[in-house]
């Protein structure tokens, strides 16, 4: 069988060029300064036995394409450092608990754990498919380059009250997070210089590209990660 090949893009830093590796569905890599750091690894989109050990993992909630132990386990050393949200502790010994609104410094890396959460979106029974307080998104300072990667999420105040991204991924599957209409809105709130749409299933890239053409500031990049 042929190797799986991820498509990869480089940003300049202060401290050095990031490099993010597009995993797929909500699973990414960056390597910074000869560390990789993983973004909820998740087995189906990758074969992380091959892929290199992780320094930092950050989990953004403990649904089981985010939180997959079997991926965790090919990544994971002695010295691996685990971000989660206090519902994940359970499955992930050792991790670093980071609650809504808290900042961290882990392995030279700040990092700020935002809420992530739905509002309109719901189950049959009208609990919301992510409950406030349950999960994370988090912004991760690589030199002067911040990067949000904002969880499963919808076009929350918290979310958009962000200032000062310059890399933003934001969640668009449905029914689970946002419209292309509600990642649009997000991203002209925080003005990203580049924005990438994640975890997008079967929604239409092209919608929010339409959306975004008036504002030529936002760079919008479409990478497999559906």
């Amino acid at each position: 069988m042929k190797p799986k090949t991820f498509e990869t893009d480089t940003i300049g830093a202060s401290e050095g060029d990031l490099q993010i590796t597009f995993l797929g569905h909500g699973s990414l890599l960056f390597a910074f300064r000869e560390r990789w750091i993983y973004v909820d690894p998740f087995s189906r989109v990758a074969d992380y036995a091959v892929l290199p050990k992780a320094e930092l993992v950050l989990i953004t909630h403990d649904h089981r394409d985010h939180l997959d132990p079997d991926a965790l386990g090919h990544i994971r050393t002695y010295a691996t450092a685990i971000v989660c949200p206090e519902r994940c502790r359970e499955k992930v010994p050792g991790g670093i608990l980071m609650r809504n609104g808290e900042r961290r410094v882990v392995h030279g890396l700040t990092i700020e754990a935002i809420p992530a959460y739905n509002i309109v979106h719901t189950r049959e029974g009208g609990e919301p498919f992510h409950p406030r307080g349950h999960g994370n998104g988090y912004i991760v300072a690589f030199g002067d380059l911040r990067v949000v990667v904002a969880g499963d999420t919808e076009n929350t105040p918290e979310l958009k009250a962000l200032r000062d991204i310059d890399v933003a991924f934001l969640p668009m599957n449905l029914p689970y997070t946002m419209t292309p209409e509600m990642v649009a809105e997000v991203a002209v709130a925080i003005r990203p210089r580049i924005l990438y749409p994640y975890h997008y299933g079967t929604s239409d890239t092209s919608r929010l590209v339409e959306l975004l053409k008036a504002y030529p500031e936002i760079e919008v990049r479409i990478r497999r990660l559906a």
